[in-house]
C-alpha cells in the first residue's frame, strides 16, 4: 500500500520488512528488550539537561545521516491510540509483543518533520523505531521509556557519543538499559 503526504508517495511497509527484528528482542531491562542483539555496539541517548527536544532530535538525525550511505529509512510509528501515527488508516506491522507500529519508508528529514509530538514527554518528532534499508543501525523508544535505545557499529556510537546534544552512552547488550539519572514509569 502506498499513502500521499507532502506532495509524494510513500510505501507503506509490511511484516516483511520488520522480520529482521520481530521476536529477536529479549524481555526484561536491557537494552536488548527494544534492540535485538545482532548489534556490534549498543547505547541509549536522551536530551542533555538545558537542551530542547529540537536542537536534541536535529543532532541525532544529523549523526546518523552523516554515517549512513544515502538511502531510505523506514520510520515506525507506535500506536497507542493516543498518539501521532502520521498516516492513521495505514496498515499495521506487529512488533515487541504484539504493539501495532505505522511502518512507512521515508528519510531524515520526514523522521523530524512529520510527526507533531510524541508520547515521551509530548515534544519531539521523532519515530518510536527507525533503521535504513540497510539495517546498518535501529532506534527504538519503547512506549514506556524516556530515553531511546540504539544498535549500531561501534563507529556508529562513537559518532553518537561525541555529539553533545545527543547525550549517548554505551550500553552493554545485558546492561540495565535505563540512563543514570533517570527513572522507569
Amino acid at each position: 500500500m502506498d499513502v500521499s503526504k507532502d506532495g509524494r508517495t510513500w510505501r507503506i511497509g509490511t511484516a516483511g520488512d520488520v522480520a529482521w527484528l520481530a521476536g529477536r528482542t529479549t524481555q526484561g531491562l536491557s537494552v536488548t528488550t527494544a534492540i535485538p542483539p545482532v548489534f556490534e555496539a549498543y547505547g541509549t541517548f536522551h536530551p542533555p539537561a538545558g537542551v530542547g527536544f529540537d536542537a536534541h532530535e536535529r543532532a541525532v538525525i544529523d549523526e546518523l545521516v552523516a554515517c549512513t550511505p544515502d538511502q531510505p529509512w523506514w520510520l515506525g510509528f507506535l500506536d497507542t491510540g493516543a498518539h501521532d501515527v502520521v498516516f492513521p488508516h495505514a496498515p499495521r506491522v506487529s512488533l515487541y509483543g504484539d504493539w501495532s507500529y505505522v511502518l512507512v519508508e521515508a528519510g531524515p528529514e520526514q523522521a523530524l518533520t512529520w510527526r507533531v509530538g510524541h508520547m515521551r514527554g509530548g515534544d519531539g518528532a521523532l519515530p518510536d523505531l527507525f533503521f535504513p534499508a540497510d539495517r546498518a543501525w535501529l532506534v527504538s523508544a519503547l512506549w514506556d521509556d524516556t530515553w531511546t535505545d540504539i544498535g549500531a557499529s561501534g563507529a556508529v556510537l562513537a559518532a553518537l557519543r561525541r555529539n553533545p546534544l545527543v547525550n549517548a552512552r554505551l550500553v552493554g547488550p545485558d546492561e540495565d538499559a535505563c540512563p543514570p539519572g533517570l527513572t522507569r514509569d
